[in-house]
């Protein structure tokens, strides 16, 4: 499949197109939240329940409590631990998050991937990625720029190889919601319970 470069995938995210690219667990199709209005074109190429919410890649620390409202101590432990890496902090979501991208219950899940691909097309869109796995839901997310499914891609229309095409580890990551007084694991990845525990 034909691919784009950083600077030309960086363009069509700021005109509010998806796109496919790598992070450090799979291939990801995102868009960048200062650019789309909400993150419908995402559900209607994954053909995915709108009501499921998509987590933001960001590249930095400080985006935690930039896009994160009464962010919790142990999040930002939790956050300088592991990021970059597989683990998704579920906040409450600040008013620099525009509420088409929020929970039904006002949060958002922030993560800092572990890939400078990834990092690189932030930085360059000049804003966080909203990112799903870039397959139809139901099917396998592809860990290979080759299992990136051809019609998949061509629908999307703009696809970033990465720098150094290794496979990604396929371990999901692990999804903390750090709303309560304690944080719940909604989902256990990359970063195990007892990696969390350690520090709480």
């Amino acid at each position: 499949m034909q691919t784009s470069t950083i600077d030309q995938a960086a363009n069509a995210l700021r005109r509010g197109r998806a796109v496919i690219f790598p992070t450090d667990t799979v291939y990801g199709l995102g868009v960048a939240v200062g650019a789309a209005s909400d993150p419908q074109v995402l559900y209607d190429l994954k053909e995915r329940d709108a009501g499921k919410p998509i987590a933001w890649l960001v590249g930095g620390l400080d985006d935690l409590d930039r896009y994160g409202r009464v962010v919790p101590d142990l999040a930002r432990t939790l956050a300088r631990t592991f990021w970059p890496g597989p683990l998704t902090l579920v906040v409450k979501a600040s008013d620099e998050v525009p509420r088409a991208f929020r929970s039904a219950e006002g949060t958002i899940g922030l993560r800092m991937p572990d890939n400078a691909t990834a990092l690189a097309l932030v930085r360059a869109a000049g804003c966080p990625l909203a990112t799903t796995s870039a397959n139809v839901s139901g099917s396998r997310a592809p860990r290979l720029l080759d299992a990136v499914d051809p019609a998949f891609a061509e629908r999307v229309g703009v696809v970033v190889a990465d720098e150094a095409d290794g496979d990604k580890s396929g371990t999901a990551s692990t999804v903390l919601d750090c709303t309560q007084d304690h944080p719940v694991v909604v989902r256990e990845g990359a970063v195990t319970i007892a990696d969390i525990r350690a520090l709480s």
